[in-house]
């Protein structure tokens, strides 16, 4: 990797603007192959109104370097800011078992050179941990900071942030989450709080209320019904970021009328995504920007 002198503090956007998360557009990439990495900067620009994106990693095809250019050319000629990469599905990063945790964090360094080639702040992971029995696990916090310390030390080479979402069971609890940052308690450590990935009998608002002191990202989760309400309120989660004294991106993961086991046609799909995204986006113009 070509590496940036060790910093104290990696940077990350400080003005406040809207991001695509990558993964509001997912059904239609998964089941209709309707776009592309490649695509996606002139989505943001051209229909969904954003100036960022979030990538996920799964969404990458081939990332070899003639690839990459084109992507980060994209990114230039519709003036879209590559924001982070969503890394999934490379391993536990809080498995019981040390050699197989180190290992994950060895895997997470591909993502971080291309995170870093494509201009982007962060990367963002995934903590792990049992999936059954997760309240049970009292090391959780000890064996993660382990490997996040080992990604870290490889991520300040490259000037970049690692960020945390709460992303279910352990992730969802914040309390796990704040334990890992002061554990850890390194500058480019940070969470990633989602609105919307809470464990059952959580409010949406005392997690955010928990996650966003350290907060390096905010994933605007979004999960409109068809009639257009929503099972909670955006708004004061909004509300809650902005009186912590966050600025930067707001990322849009949405979804509009979405019921699982049911399949659209793709120019519905297309359509409801894309909703989705503008719905979410008017909110947070509406709350963050102060438009009408």
């Amino acid at each position: 990797m070509l590496a940036s002198p060790v910093a104290a503090l990696a940077p990350r956007p400080t003005k406040n603007g809207i991001s695509l998360a990558a993964w509001s557009l997912s059904n239609s990439f998964f089941r209709h192959n309707r776009w592309k990495n490649i695509d996606l900067p002139r989505i943001c620009r051209e229909e969904l109104g954003v100036t960022g994106l979030e990538f996920v990693n799964q969404f990458f095809d081939f990332p070899m370097l003639s690839n990459l250019s084109k992507l980060k050319k994209a990114g230039s000629d519709y003036g879209i800011e590559f924001v982070l990469i969503m890394i999934d599905n490379e391993g536990d990063m809080a498995a019981v078992d040390r050699k197989e945790r180190m290992e994950a964090a060895r895997m997470h360094r591909k993502w971080v050179d291309i995170a870093q080639y494509l201009g982007c702040h962060a990367v963002r992971c995934n903590l792990g941990g049992p999936r059954e029995n997760w309240k049970q696990d009292k090391d959780i916090v000890k064996r993660a900071s382990e490997s996040f310390r080992d990604l870290l030390d490889y991520a300040k080479q490259a000037n970049l942030n690692v960020v945390i979402e709460n992303h279910g069971r352990a992730s969802s609890d914040p309390d796990v989450l704040v334990g890992l940052m002061k554990l850890v308690n390194d500058p480019n450590f940070g969470t990633l709080p989602d609105f919307g990935n809470v464990n059952p009998g959580d409010s949406q608002e005392e997690v955010t209320r928990k996650l966003v002191p350290y907060a390096k990202g905010i994933s605007v989760k979004a999960m409109w019904r068809a009639d257009g309400s929503h099972p909670f309120s955006l708004e004061n989660c909004l509300k809650i970021c902005m009186d912590a004294g966050y600025t930067g991106y707001w990322g849009i993961e949405s979804s509009f009328g979405y019921e699982r086991g049911r399949e659209l046609a793709a120019d519905v799909q297309w359509q409801n995504e894309v909703k989705g995204v503008k719905m979410t986006r008017e909110v947070i113009e509406r709350v963050v920007f102060k438009k009408s």
